[in-house]
């Protein structure tokens, strides 16, 4: 599948995706077809808190001045993007993952420990261990953007578009619906299988990196523009 590359997640990490593919060789067109907007959210007590456990770097961003109140409690960080966002508003970072909030979960050691998950309205659910307490604040949400004439145009040509989570595969079809965009001749590039999922039918091919990080969905695209048979996806 050769073609143009396109992304649509919401800023400031569409303009990460972008930077990111440039150094990996890839020129992908962006548009964002999310704003994240800061959600009204009541801080817990901050004495029944252990750590923060966060899934986005949004919920940093957009967490607000209730954030201060746990300043001193150590961060369960998704991933590397996400911990140095952490760190540069003055979190300390005990913990990061390299697969999903999950995994960070099931590769805690035997201590209790309270957790405050920060999250947005769009989250993965978890299965918490016996010795693990979560709770749960939504602090930010997406909110969908109509995609313009220009990007429908665009996609008119075929490509391969990058899915980051599974209310941008629904809003993402939806969109193209709406303009008459011929889902036959597009290509998703996903995160995960549940990303894939809510992508629906009628792709020309749906695919997913075979670890939920950008650098493994900037391989799988690159497989798919060159139309390799022996990528990183599963």
């Amino acid at each position: 599948m050769a073609g143009q590359i396109f992304a649509i997640r919401p800023q400031p990490g569409l303009g990460l995706t972008i930077a990111l593919a440039s150094k990996a060789g890839l020129e992908v067109r962006g548009e964002a077809l999310f704003e994240i907007r800061p959600a009204a959210w009541q801080a817990p007590v901050a004495a029944g808190i252990d750590a923060l456990l966060i899934g986005s770097a949004n919920a940093i961003r957009h967490g607000g001045p209730q954030l201060a109140q746990f300043a001193a409690k150590p961060v369960h960080a998704v991933g590397k993007s996400t911990a140095a966002i952490a760190q540069a508003a003055g979190f300390q970072v005990s913990q990061t993952g390299t697969g999903g909030l999950q995994a960070l979960l099931d590769n805690l050691d035997g201590d209790s420990i309270r957790f405050l998950r920060l999250a947005g309205a769009e989250r993965i659910p978890l299965a918490i261990p016996p010795h693990v307490q979560v709770t749960e604040r939504i602090v930010y949400q997406a909110e969908p953007l109509a995609m313009s004439a220009k990007l429908a145009q665009l996609l008119a040509n075929g490509g391969v578009v990058m899915l980051h989570s599974a209310a941008a595969a629904r809003h993402f079809h939806a969109e193209c619906t709406r303009h008459g965009v011929d889902l036959g001749g597009i290509s998703l590039a996903t995160l995960g299988p549940r990303i894939s999922a809510a992508a629906l039918t009628g792709w020309a091919e749906i695919r997913h990196a075979a670890r939920p990080d950008e650098t493994a969905l900037l391989a799988l695209v690159k497989d798919m523009c060159q139309g390799r048979s022996d990528s990183l996806a599963t």
